[in-house]
């Protein structure tokens, strides 16, 4: 996939310099969203060593708008074979109603195809509603019931066991449907 003009899509490792801001906006997200309902966002942001996000299992991708990061995601292997797990999806606050996250997310997904993955799965949290429209908008298969609300609020979704804090989704790569 090639960038919209006058962006850029780079492969990062996770400690690079110009990762930080995903890193620190995220960071904030979680924890201005969530809380500790995760064990707080710092557990949340080191949960995988920073080499899961490096070929030739994963990747960290950022989208750069005049050599400044705006966006970015990555993926890493997944426990299932074939599979490739979306983590990291971030757009600049600055930045977003621009259509970057779906740029990012079918770059993550091309270069996930081209190292052979047939499949990728994501989950993403209860109180991020642009981001469960934004997987089902790109033609990803949610692994849940959409017509069910779900809680929002923190008290009941403490209350929930592990699984159902989240919303899953999937994709099949390769040209597959």
């Amino acid at each position: 996939m090639t960038a919209a003009p006058g962006l850029a899509v780079v492969a990062v490792h996770p400690d690079d310099p110009l990762a930080a801001p995903l890193f620190a906006e995220l960071l904030h997200e979680y924890d201005s969203r969530y809380g500790d309902l995760y064990g707080g966002a710092a557990a949340e942001l080191t949960r995988y060593p920073a080499a899961e996000f490096l070929p030739p299992d994963g990747e960290l991708l950022l989208l750069l708008e005049d050599g400044a990061p705006v966006a970015g995601g990555a993926y890493r292997r997944h426990a299932d074979p074939g599979t490739a797990e979306v983590k990291r999806m971030w757009t600049a606050a600055a930045h977003r109603r621009r259509g970057l996250a779906r740029q990012v997310l079918a770059e993550l997904e091309s270069r996930a195809t081209a190292r052979g993955y047939t499949r990728m799965y994501l989950t993403t949290g209860p109180r991020q509603p642009e981001a469960k429209a934004l997987y089902l908008a790109a033609g990803w298969s949610p692994l849940f019931d959409p017509a069910v609300p779900r809680p929002t609020d923190l008290a009941s979704l403490r209350a929930l066991p592990p699984g159902r804090l989240g919303y899953a989704f999937e994709k099949p790569l390769g040209g597959l449907a």
